[in-house]
């Protein structure tokens, strides 16, 4: 062979495009030595080098000898899905991205189980990812799960139907359970939130009295009314009528609507309405007129509130209550009946019943010796 270097090189890709080989050989000659030498003892060497490169596929990788013997075929890369094994697989769900193994795909008997044993079809693009029509937003919550055999849920009702639909496709009946479990927990331990409105003016309480079909309480409280000072038990007995309304709208308010009303002209006072009318009224202040000034006495009447609030149960139903509810539920008729007809017909009126404690009584309610 003469001193020139020769290159030649082959390429071949196999049917699954896993690998690449290129083969380079050269025949050379080392430089002559110093040494004095016989052209017989010169001999040609041939080096024939090797270069692999590969490419994986779907995490599985094919090396095949882009040289074969003269005759042989070169082998085909098998793309089956179900001979990776613990191979990562690339998958492209709704255009959401995931990498995961086909061992945690056929962990569980599901509808991915049969794509990826070779039961099913699979279709994957030119770069080897894998499609699935679904929506991706919770698919990374179903892997964890066929991952853990179990899953933090969302908090949210919407977003846990959502993943139920997402495991009823695949097939996932475990994880169907689990959402239909914390369904069923948020719905038994969800409690309708006692909302308690406080009115701003005359006309938002109108239109709440007459938009509900529940009876309705109201406690006015507003201490900026007062224009003398406080008996000694005024502060105690206002706390008492606030605590008390807290209660009654804790216990009763699924059937009552309670209000609150800081505006109002009265410092603190007990309101009862039924089918949108006022029934009674409660005003728990006075005036006392002490030795030296004014005084301004809060009450806590807590019997007649308990009456009142009774009462108004009554009223509950939609339908009209009869006359004899009425009248028992209503002032005394007997100064009414004096305008009424002689054959027994009159006109039905609203009537309030207003109790007012001792107002503008001489009652002092300070010790003696004070």
């Amino acid at each position: 062979m003469d001193d020139k270097m020769g290159f030649s090189s082959e390429q071949s890709l196999s049917s699954g495009a896993c690998s690449f080989q290129g083969v380079l050989e050269s025949s050379w000659r080392p430089a002559q030595l110093s040494l004095p030498t016989t052209a017989e003892s010169v001999k040609p060497t041939h080096c024939r080098v090797v270069i692999y490169l590969q490419k994986e596929m779907s995490g599985d990788t094919c090396l095949t000898n882009l040289c074969p013997a003269s005759g042989a075929k070169p082998k085909r890369c098998s793309s089956k899905v179900g001979t990776l094994g613990n191979k990562y697989v690339r998958l492209n769900v709704g255009g959401s991205l995931y990498y995961t193994t086909v061992q945690v795909l056929t962990h569980h008997d599901t509808m991915l189980k049969a794509m990826f044993s070779g039961r099913m079809e699979v279709l994957s693009d030119k770069e080897g990812w894998i499609l699935i029509d679904r929506c991706g937003k919770h698919f990374g919550t179903v892997l964890n799960y066929l991952r853990d055999n179990t899953v933090t849920l969302p908090k949210n009702r919407q977003e846990i139907k959502e993943l139920m639909a997402e495991a009823k496709y695949y097939l996932i009946q475990g994880l169907v359970e689990l959402c239909q479990a914390a369904l069923q927990d948020k719905k038994e331990t969800y409690y309708p939130l006692c909302n308690i409105p406080v009115i701003t003016s005359p006309k938002e309480e109108e239109r709440l009295i007459e938009s509900t079909m529940k009876p309705v309480v109201k406690l006015l409280y507003n201490r900026s009314n007062n224009k003398y000072s406080y008996t000694s038990n005024s502060d105690d007995n206002l706390l008492k009528n606030i605590e008390l309304f807290d209660k009654l709208s804790l216990r009763f308010n699924r059937r009552v609507l309670f209000i609150k009303d800081v505006i109002g002209d009265e410092i603190c006072c007990w309101s009862f309405f039924g089918q949108g009318r006022k029934l009674a009224e409660v005003c728990c202040t006075s005036i006392v007129y002490a030795t030296e000034k004014k005084q301004t006495k809060v009450e806590f009447p807590e019997a007649r509130i308990y009456e009142e609030t009774l009462n108004i149960l009554l009223y509950e139903t939609p339908r009209v209550p009869d006359n004899s509810l009425l009248e028992a539920t209503s002032q005394n008729r007997s100064q009414a009946s004096r305008g009424e007809d002689e054959d027994g017909n009159y006109e039905p009126r609203d009537r309030v019943r207003r109790i007012h404690v001792k107002r503008y009584s001489t009652y002092d309610d300070r010790q003696i010796g004070h």
